[in-house]
């Protein structure tokens, strides 16, 4: 790789013979400015403002501007003989842990390549150091005339560089967050937590840009005279989202589904019918009322049996003082005027649970067996 810059890392009383590469490479795609319609390559000429002729880059200076509009011509000499100790090193100021580095402040990124045989042995001593003590150093350089401020640390065996910018270049963040006082619900975080943990496992040597490819495939096709346009498919949206915890649960079953290879069709399908689930519905089971008729038949006949257990013993205790005629007139009697509550009673019951007429012909059996039962026992008394 071409270096673009030569100097040295001045490491206390150390000094490094380095070379700068760059790190980064940009793949985005450049295209120019043309006259739409001829096509022709519209260019930026550079034009003395006094004499009104084209200018050479070979003749192009630097200069400042003053306040009334005068310029003062600076030239490389003049930048040189500055009196800054960065001009060709990288002098280390401190070293500090990397959590220390606001990720704000990165810039560009280089890798630093030791200049000779000379250097091999501090180079490898300056990266053993950085490994084992688990810092970043902090650097001063100056490069394309400015002073700069650097990190150095260790990627695989090759110290690289990140330019940082100055702290006073970084701006405070007023009024950039939200004015409204918002609370947020353990549960949603909880969710947002799990939607997390599951996009976290993408890898980031899998990601491409897919704009650039879009592109690179229409020149092609351009070039080959067979290209024509195709609309962008555009994904539906979805079911409307009403609230947020909505929007996380379907967020999370989706992309479970796409990290186990599932179709997107489930997961558009899950986004879109289960945006809101329904709580509080039960199942038909549970829910179904006991028949009423059933439990009336039930209540009546033991409130049936209780009266006519309580009109026979009466009867029973009436019929000790009477003859034995009158035992068997006030037998029936007992038993008929128990029938006839219990036929009452069983009556009233059945028309509410019911409505028919099948309990008072109930009730008048059994009063009838009621009195049959009671009769031998007032025999036996006498």
């Amino acid at each position: 790789m071409r270096s673009i810059w030569n100097g040295a890392i001045s490491f206390g009383l150390v000094s490094i013979p380095i070379k700068l590469v760059n790190a980064t490479e940009s793949h985005s795609i450049s295209f120019r400015q043309i006259h739409v319609s001829d096509g022709g390559r519209v260019r930026y000429r550079k034009v003395c403002e006094l004499d009104g002729e084209e200018v050479p880059a070979a003749e192009i200076g630097k200069g400042y501007e003053e306040a009334d509009g005068s310029i003062v011509p600076i030239t490389d000499e003049d930048l040189a003989r500055l009196p800054i100790p960065t001009a060709k090193t990288i002098e280390i100021v401190s070293f500090v842990p990397a959590e220390e580095i606001d990720p704000l402040q990165m810039d560009a990124a280089y890798y630093l390549a030791a200049n000779g045989a000379t250097a091999a042995k501090p180079y490898t001593l300056l990266r053993e150091a950085l490994k084992r003590s688990r810092k970043v150093a902090i650097a001063k350089y100056a490069l394309r005339g400015r002073e700069r401020l650097g990190m150095l640390r260790v990627v695989d065996d090759v110290i690289a560089m990140h330019g940082l910018l100055w702290p006073d270049e970084i701006r405070q963040p007023e009024g950039v967050a939200p004015e409204a006082s918002v609370t947020v619900r353990e549960a949603e975080l909880d969710l947002a937590d799990a939607l997390m943990a599951t996009l976290g496992e993408v890898e980031i040597a899998s990601l491409h840009d897919d704009y650039r490819e879009a592109v690179e495939a229409m020149l092609a096709a351009k070039t080959g005279e067979g290209f024509e346009p195709a609309e962008a498919v555009v994904e539906p949206a979805g079911g409307q989202v009403i609230d947020l915890m909505a929007a996380l649960e379907s967020s999370v079953r989706a992309a479970k589904a796409s990290r186990a290879g599932g179709p997107a069709d489930s997961a558009e399908s899950a986004t879109e019918a289960e945006v809101t689930p329904i709580r509080g519905r039960r199942t038909p089971a549970a829910s179904a009322p006991a028949p009423k008729a059933v439990g009336g038949k039930k209540s009546t006949a033991s409130t049936g049996a209780a009266k006519k257990t309580a009109a026979a013993k009466k009867t029973a205790a009436g019929g000790k003082k009477s003859t034995a005629t009158a035992k068997g007139a006030g037998g029936t009697k007992s038993g008929s005027g128990s029938g006839a509550r219990s036929t009452k009673s069983a009556s009233a019951s059945g028309a509410k649970s019911a409505g028919t007429g099948r309990a008072s012909a109930a009730g008048a059996t059994a009063g009838t067996g009621t009195a049959k039962k009671a009769a031998p026992r007032k025999r036996s008394s006498a």
